[in-house]
């Protein structure tokens, strides 16, 4: 058994203070229970613990992309930031648009993951957007159902995706992008752009499918998740969408709740999609992630090699890892500067995500299952990629002092990462 004594958790009534015990895979609260064997005791009086955080949208690369990342280096850094449960997009190869394809990718999280992975399945066959994929074949076998990385282009397309998704029991994650918008774009269409020669992505180009999806999600009745919202015109559809009664849910990452265009550098480390957008567009992300209409924190890690990201804005891969610095920076940025309560951070990066896709967990309480966060607030740290376990390095968050940090993950109420 494990004690941690004087600990500081986190449940969804609010932060308590006592001791808390691990033991066969569960927690145990002081109140009540009496243990004689205790196997180790952890002094917690300066921490606080938090269930296990998690991820609905990264990027572990494999199979097909093992330069980029594994499932193993992976799901090592997830571990590392406190994470115990990741949903691993598509976008591999092949592309998991059939139980065969699906297999080759499961058979790696069996015999490698560090933590729970729970893999998405493809909406259309290759994710090309032009043939639905073996929705009821994958089913049983996935979190859900996703194009990340393209948007699918074609309304018909997508209402039955939806139609099969939904008789499925499931939901669809998109990512929300009409190509005949793009206009050859790689940064925002803002005033970096402008006063850099650099081409513009609009902000049209999400917000106009979010209308679009929203409007199919009504009909269809599916339950329907945006990927990385990053305008406040996608805000305000998916707030709308909300009071009518649409079954919709949306995530945004940390780095469009604390950077814009003004902050960026002619670096590859600030090339993701979609792109950073204006001061407006984040003080609205921002606005939105307070009051709850943006329900989760995804970090959309998404690693790339070295020599991928060395090419500037306009030539490098889009994507940055995120997974060991989520919880400080939005830790350090939002909570500490008074605009995001610390129970709003982490119930939106415990409990929403796992009331999103159905998973257990996600709160502390007496024979909750023991996946946990041990966090240090006090400590400062500067955020450095290349000591992340993930093999990609790149983030905007290079060299940032930060506070809090995770010093012990546990699953299962084993420990998995110890600092």
């Amino acid at each position: 058994m494990l004690l941690f004594k004087s600990a500081a958790y986190f449940t969804t009534k609010g932060i308590v203070k006592g001791d808390l015990f691990v033991e066969r895979g569960k927690v145990f609260l002081s109140g009540g229970h009496v243990f004689s064997d205790t196997d180790e005791v952890i002094d917690a009086e300066n921490m606080l613990i938090v269930p296990g955080f998690a991820d609905i949208h990264v990027h572990l690369r494999e199979p097909g992309f093992f330069y980029k990342e594994s499932i193993a280096s992976g799901t090592e850094s997830g571990v590392r930031g406190g994470y115990t449960l990741l949903c691993a997009m598509p976008n591999l190869n092949p592309v998991p648009d059939n139980a065969e394809h699906l297999a080759v990718e499961r058979k790696i999280i069996d015999a490698s993951a560090r933590c729970e992975v729970l893999p998405y399945g493809a909406l259309t066959v290759g994710e090309k957007g032009k043939e639905i994929a073996d929705i009821e074949g994958l089913a049983p076998h996935v979190v859900g159902f996703s194009d990340d990385g393209k948007g699918v282009q074609n309304d018909e397309i997508m209402r039955e995706a939806m139609l099969r998704v939904k008789a499925c029991g499931k939901f669809v994650s998109a990512h929300c992008e009409d190509e005949s918008l793009l206009n050859g774009g790689y940064v925002h269409d803002g005033g970096y752009a402008a006063a850099h020669g650099h081409k513009g992505i609009s902000s049209a180009s999400e917000w106009k499918m979010i209308e679009r999806d929203v409007a199919l999600a009504a009909q269809t009745g599916v339950k329907y998740h945006v990927c990385h919202v990053s305008t406040a015109e996608s805000v305000e559809i998916i707030r709308r969408a909300k009071a009518e009664g649409t079954n919709v849910t949306c995530e945004t990452a940390p780095h469009y709740l604390v950077l814009c265009d003004e902050d960026m550098q002619e670096d590859g480390r600030f090339k993701m999609n979609p792109p950073l957008r204006s001061r407006r567009d984040r003080d609205a992300l921002v606005k939105a992630f307070a009051d709850g209409t943006v329900d989760t924190i995804a970090t959309d890690h998404a690693p790339h090699s070295d020599e991928e990201k060395s090419r500037g804005l306009a030539g490098s891969a889009m994507g940055v890892i995120g997974l060991e610095f989520s919880f400080a920076v939005l830790y350090t940025e939002l909570v500490k500067t008074g605009r995001v309560p610390l129970d709003r951070l982490i119930y939106a990066m415990s409990t929403a995500p796992r009331r999103i896709i159905g998973a257990e967990g996600g709160d502390i309480y007496d024979g909750a299952k023991a996946d946990l966060a041990v966090l240090d607030l006090s400590r400062e740290w500067t955020v450095r990629g290349e000591q992340s376990a993930s093999k990609g390095n790149s983030t905007p968050f290079e060299g940032r002092k930060v506070y809090g940090k995770n010093v012990m993950t546990l699953l299962n109420g084993e420990i998995i990462w110890k600092e």
